[in-house]
């Protein structure tokens, strides 16, 4: 693949797309098309078909079009005129042949999705830019929107380690959960020794309710090999990875199609755009284990090892993949490395805060009236993503908590909502960004409860290698069963407090070390509610099954 070929590539599919009238965008996701989004779109396509509009109006899959509460989605866009484009909600196959009808009419009424709504309004999208506009199965498409544009910048006329300097200057830090520099930790690979250096995409996304990742690698999954591509090309690996979940068929699919397709371009391999650079992706499917999301489990379980964590330094940076310097970024992160690379760390850096820079993604789940796939500048209110994004809580209830971070994080009160949502304010009342899953909880929700669900899920996905974290989650969950049951007493919450601390300070990797803070912040925020369990055996939410203790004879 040469410059003039890729300009090339991108002028003749801008072309073909200008040649039809209109386009019909079916979001084929894994959320819609658990809805029967496929169906949707065959049924369009035979519509069109039989009424011989082939040459004017074209019908095509697209990647996720956000919300995900009202799918399947479909957008009608005409070429000619982009703002005039009509999105239709809870489509069936029924609807073809009115929605065909409609396009050179009014819309379908009864199927309009109101998109001057702050759930659209609000949102800035530099990640998701693609995500609902292009057909995620051609790189065509990919290309014709300025795809792998950034690569050979890079490649042609920058060096390594301004590539690096431009990341840093960006003020990107990693999406994956702790907020590391990402230029920092480039620049320490750059620095390994050795001739042989790995990337590595952590593509494990296993928080409950979190599906970002997914959704990126069935939208996009270009941009994620761009990104990797550049980050390889800066720090000087000639090898990368994807470790992607098993369960995550649909995005398994479409990457494999991606790199067979940037391969046969000439955009992987072998002398990437004509000089000595060579970079190829392989993926690696991970059987589910949560703790693989950890970076050294997960290098081990690359190296067909069974995934546990190994105490850190020497970290992955230095001693990685097969003992050499390996970065590790998730899908997140490498997605925001083109478009910075095509607008300048300044354009970057301008989104945000002063210590978060740029957008996050967010999966909103829950109790919320618009769940969905959303991306807002760092430092958005907390209460703006609820209410104005989130549309606010269903069947008149009272929001009682937003859980973020996944069992990593923390439960945030309602009296926080006003806080801005970057990395800082979030540590502050002991939650952390995380991947980016919001769970949003009403008063319907027990937050002892929840608290059990978390420590739950951590004790069975502790890998068992270390004594904290395999023992304390399984005593924190029976005592957090005793206290929903009604057999809770005081000196049982004294002891979760205890073993907080114990797993917190001496676990060994983050998994452990991060496992109380659900519990932490219920106690801070809800602790009337382990008193009501504890003291007076009942339960405020009404969800906890209290048993009366047995009657003295």
């Amino acid at each position: 693949m040469t410059p003039e070929e890729l300009s090339k590539i991108a002028t003749i599919e801008q072309e073909e797309q200008q040649q039809h009238k209109h386009v019909i965008q079916v979001c084929v996701a894994a959320g819609c098309l658990s809805s029967h989004s496929d169906q949707v779109k065959d049924a369009l396509d035979k519509e069109v078909s039989k009424r011989g509009l082939e040459n004017t109006c074209h019908v095509k899959g697209v990647g996720c079009l956000g919300l995900c509460a009202a799918g399947p989605l479909v957008r009608v866009q005409p070429t000619a005129k982009p703002d005039a484009a009509v999105m239709y909600q809870a489509v069936t196959a029924n609807d073809a042949a009115d929605i065909v009808s409609s396009l050179e009419g009014p819309p379908v009424k009864r199927l309009v999705c109101p998109t001057n709504v702050p759930f659209f309004t609000r949102q800035k999208k530099i990640v998701l830019e693609n995500s609902g506009i292009i057909d995620p199965d051609r790189i065509e498409e990919y290309i014709a929107v300025n795809g792998y544009a950034g690569l050979l910048q890079v490649v042609s006329t920058m060096r390594p380690s301004e590539v690096i300097d431009e990341v840093m200057r960006s003020g990107l830090r990693g999406r994956g959960g702790a907020g590391f520099s990402t230029g920092l930790k480039w620049s320490t690979v750059a620095k390994g020794r050795g001739s042989t250096k790995y990337v590595i995409c952590n593509a494990d996304e296993g928080d409950p309710g979190a599906f970002m990742d997914r959704s990126v690698l069935e939208s996009d999954p270009h941009r994620v090999l761009e990104g990797m591509a550049i980050a390889a090309y800066a720090v000087g690996a000639s090898q990368g990875y994807i470790y992607v979940r098993a369960e995550y068929p649909l995005a398994v699919k479409r990457l494999k199609a991606a790199i067979r397709q940037a391969e046969r371009a000439g955009l992987l391999g072998n002398n990437i755009f004509g000089i000595t650079f060579n970079f190829s992706i392989d993926i690696r499917l991970g059987a589910g284990a949560f703790v693989c999301g950890e970076e050294t489990a997960l290098i081990a379980s690359i190296e067909g090892k069974r995934g546990t964590p190994r105490p850190r330094p020497p970290y992955p940076a230095e001693s990685g993949l097969w003992g050499c310097p390996t970065l590790i970024n998730n899908v997140e992160t490498f997605a925001n490395v083109p478009p910075i690379i095509r607008n300048g760390s300044a354009w970057f850096a301008g989104i945000g805060t002063e210590k978060s820079k740029g957008t996050k993604v967010f999966a909103l789940a829950g109790r919320v009236t618009n769940t969905g796939l959303i991306e807002v500048p760092m430092g958005i209110p907390l209460r703006e993503i609820v209410y104005d994004i989130g549309g606010g809580i269903p069947d008149g209830k009272k929001l009682k908590a937003v859980q973020t971070g996944g069992p990593s994080g923390g439960c945030i009160p309602e009296q926080h909502l006003d806080m801005p949502v970057d990395y800082e304010s979030l540590a502050k009342v002991g939650s952390i960004m995380g991947s980016g899953g919001m769970i949003i909880m009403d008063d319907t929700s027990c937050m002892v409860d929840v608290a059990k669900f978390f420590m739950e899920f951590c004790r069975s996905e502790s890998c068992g290698k270390c004594v904290p974290c395999r023992v304390g989650t399984a005593q924190m969950h029976d005592l957090l069963c005793r206290i929903t049951d009604g057999s809770g007493t005081a000196d049982d919450l004294t002891l979760l407090i205890e073993l907080c601390d114990v797993l917190r300070a001496t676990s060994l990797c983050g998994l452990g070390q991060t496992a109380p803070n659900p519990v932490l912040t219920t106690l801070q925020f809800f602790k009337h509610e382990y008193d009501a369990h504890i003291q007076k055996k009942t339960c405020p939410a009404g969800s906890c099954t209290i048993h009366a203790p047995a009657e003295v004879i």
